[in-house]
């Protein structure tokens, strides 16, 4: 998988360097979602997507698919309407596929999307001005903000998918309120590390809002940061941890990780 080599912005297409091929991308959601699962961020609802080459279609877990058992052949592949043209007869995409595929239209920059069901993290849309801001350093991916969508309901078709898509406008992640989180990143292992990090910054501020006034991080602390952070450095090395990791588990086949 050296087609995540370091770029200067975290963008492979941008700076010029080849894409992860299908069955890459295959292996590295599936291991995603099995990621996501085993640390409790997905569990039995939410989805992995990636992007496939052309821009034209993606790939998504099937809806009946348990979030612990995906494998890289499960995977469907969808064209931007939602609808299945590659994968088994009759199995069918997760309900919420038209948010994938709306963002996709919209955001050129986004090749993998993460939807989700934090409670820890949705907390923050259920209570009055207490916004879930920067309070942890990696956190500094949604300096821009982390937007509320303010309607609750499954994302079920593709008037609603372009609906999150403009709540989330040029952010990297959003909150659908009493429902969940939608992270969005330039590969399918940076939606994976980022979507540790949102919770980890949810839970931190939870825990500090406990005990006092929380102080969420200044712009000068981010701009500290910023200065020495190097991105796609930090996504190999929380990738490579906690595959290794899973592997040591039997968590998934050494073979998925091996992909190119």
């Amino acid at each position: 998988m050296d087609s995540h080599a370091r770029t200067t912005d975290g963008n492979p297409e941008k700076a010029g360097i080849a894409l992860p091929s299908e069955t890459s991308l295959r292996a590295e959601i599936a291991i995603a979602t099995r990621l996501l699962n085993s640390l409790k961020i997905l569990e039995y609802s939410g989805h992995v997507s990636a992007l496939l080459p052309g821009n034209e279609t993606l790939l998504v877990q099937p809806q009946e698919k348990s979030r612990a058992e995906v494998s890289p052949e499960d995977l469907l592949v969808c064209d931007m309407d939602g609808k299945v043209v590659a994968g088994p007869k009759g199995v069918k995409p997760p309900s919420e596929v038209f948010l994938h595929c709306e963002i996709y239209r919209e955001r050129p920059d986004v090749k993998s999307i993460a939807h989700f069901h934090n409670d820890a993290t949705n907390v923050f849309t259920l209570v009055e001005d207490m916004h879930l801001l920067p309070f942890k350093n990696h956190a500094i991916r949604w300096r821009s903000g982390i937007p509320v969508h303010a309607d609750p309901a499954h994302v079920s078709n593709s008037e609603q998918g372009r609906s999150v898509a403009a709540t989330l406008g040029a952010h990297h992640a959003m909150q659908i309120r009493a429902h969940g989180q939608i992270v969005t990143a330039e590969t399918v292992r940076g939606a994976f590390i980022d979507s540790l990090h949102l919770v980890e910054n949810a839970e931190a501020a939870y825990r500090a809002a406990a005990i006092g006034k929380v102080k969420p991080l200044t712009d000068a602390e981010l701009d500290s940061f910023a200065h020495s952070f190097r991105r796609d450095h930090h996504i190999r090395k929380l990738w490579s941890y906690y595959v290794r990791g899973a592997l040591r588990e039997g968590l998934f086949p050494v073979s998925w990780s091996e992909q190119k």
